[in-house]
């Protein structure tokens, strides 16, 4: 055959995903994701704001099922564009490219990279419960504190022992996560299941043999609801307490931005969203029962330094719980952040593609076939938010933008039915539309709440205003594009 004179090079093959995710380790990826430290913590704050034991389960069941609905309206959505980046993608095709960058400009900024960090240092701070060195104290001459005014309050920036070792974590686990999704997969499976074991055995130990008559009598007795009873005045009371809880459930989208790695994504990630979030709901439901049988409501909120889950093996085996409670969270942090990790990473490759993040991002490692660049761009961020100490106060503005993300994602569904009928629906969302429609007023009530509400209305609209600033920086990158 006779080569064609000045004929261009013929372009290189583009590396593709590695499919190495099965159904389980989808659905590990989501209790991994979702179940970290939140439920051996929240629950103190929860009955602070609503002062009683009924509230407290009631919070987390409807938060469950809050997050179940948004699981099953998503489900369908996830088989139609089984694509790596999940919600950015549905957004974007759903809503309009602006949506989506918004949600990934958000995600990169704060959501992933916040939450991140505050799970790392979480794991780095329960280290420190076996070794006393690893400090939070910041070194001399390597620290200031910045002073704001309330809500966001003093922010200490600088190095400390803690930091340091989250830091250390934060590299490790993404240096497992460039060297392969598959060992990335086989780690957190392996992970959620140690971790869910720990769970259950806390839950079986607190309704069996850690059952304290006291707790029992004053929990589950005349003081199990509030003094006035239930009534339209304490659904504001909940709105606000399931701040906590809804953010101890979420990141079970997260499996949806590593759908291009799944072996059947249109089969499986509908199924993983939903049975993952069913399996953490009734885990977390049941370790409120069990905290409720061993602490009195008022040990609860007042547990030292919010460790609900502490204070109730300590109540069960003495100074031996902290130490068994100490390893159960570090093991269960370092499985949620291993997910994040690699969760995250997926929605700024797809970004990248679509030329609104930086272009090396969007180039998959040549042998390893992960989002590498995108890996340790989400790293060296997640570091800095880490060291700024400033992740705790991140993670509060973003409240009110996530919920209204899910919220509008949820419309999408909607509008995508509407403009194009005639699509592939491998598996439609069940309920349709009453369930998808309950879940958008839920969260727009949420969301409203979360504006007018004293204790959240500062952050809702820091919130609000760090999503906006994203516009900005959209038509730039389309501009440069």
């Amino acid at each position: 055959m006779t080569a064609i004179p000045n004929a261009p090079p013929p372009a290189p093959p583009r590396t593709e995903f590695v499919r190495a995710i099965s159904r389980l380790d989808a659905t590990a990826l989501v209790v991994g994701s979702m179940i970290g430290s939140g439920i051996f913590i929240v629950s103190a704050e929860i009955v602070r704001l609503v002062q009683s034991p009924g509230l407290l389960l009631l919070v987390w069941a409807v938060s469950g099922g809050i997050t179940l609905l948004g699981a099953i309206t998503y489900g369908e959505l996830a088989a139609m564009y089984p694509k790596a980046g999940g919600q950015y993608v549905y957004l974007r095709e759903a809503i309009s490219p602006l949506f989506g960058y918004l949600y990934g400009w958000t995600l990169f900024v704060v959501i992933q990279t916040g939450t991140i960090a505050a799970v790392a240092v979480a794991f780095a701070r329960f280290t420190g419960v076996l070794f006393p060195a690893l400090s939070p104290e910041v070194f001399a001459g390597l620290g200031t504190t910045i002073r704001f005014p309330q809500p966001i309050g003093d922010i200490a920036v600088g190095l400390s022992p803690q930091r340091l070792l989250a830091i250390a974590s934060i590299v490790l686990l993404t240096w497992i996560n460039v060297r392969g999704v598959r060992t990335a997969a086989q780690i957190q499976t392996s992970l959620t299941v140690i971790k869910t074991a720990a769970l259950v055995a806390l839950i079986v130990l607190g309704i069996t043999i850690g059952r304290n008559a006291e707790a029992i009598t004053a929990n589950f007795g005349a003081n199990f609801w509030p003094a006035g009873g239930l009534s339209l005045a304490v659904i504001p009371i909940i709105g606000a307490a399931m701040v906590g809880s809804l953010f101890s459930m979420d990141a079970w989208n997260n499996v949806g931005f590593a759908s291009a790695e799944m072996k059947r994504p249109e089969k499986d990630l509908p199924i993983a969203m939903a049975g993952g979030v069913l399996i953490v709901t009734v885990l977390y439901v049941l370790a409120n029962v069990a905290y409720l049988n061993v602490l009195p409501a008022g040990a609860i909120a007042t547990a030292p330094q919010d460790r609900v889950g502490t204070a109730a093996l300590q109540e069960m085996f003495g100074a031996p719980g902290l130490y068994i409670m100490a390893v159960a969270i570090m093991i269960s942090t370092f499985g949620c952040n291993n997910g994040l990790i690699l969760a995250g990473a997926r929605v700024y490759y797809a970004m990248a593609v679509d030329k609104l993040f930086f272009k090396s991002a969007a180039v998959l490692h040549p042998r390893y076939r992960t989002p590498a660049v995108a890996l340790i761009v989400q790293a060296v961020w997640t570091c800095v938010l880490c060291l700024s100490g400033t992740y705790g106060q991140l993670l509060n503005f973003v409240i009110f933008a996530a919920v209204a993300f899910y919220m509008v994602t949820a419309i999408g569904l909607f509008r995508l039915r509407r403009l194009q009928p005639n699509l592939p629906r491998p598996v439609r969302a069940p309920g349709y539309p009453w369930l998808p429609a309950l879940y958008i007023v839920l969260t727009g009530l949420i969301a409203v709440n979360l504006l007018v509400q004293d204790a959240t209305q500062t952050y809702a609209t820091l919130g609000l205003v760090l999503v906006l600033l994203g516009v900005p920086v959209y038509f730039a990158w389309r501009r440069l594009a």
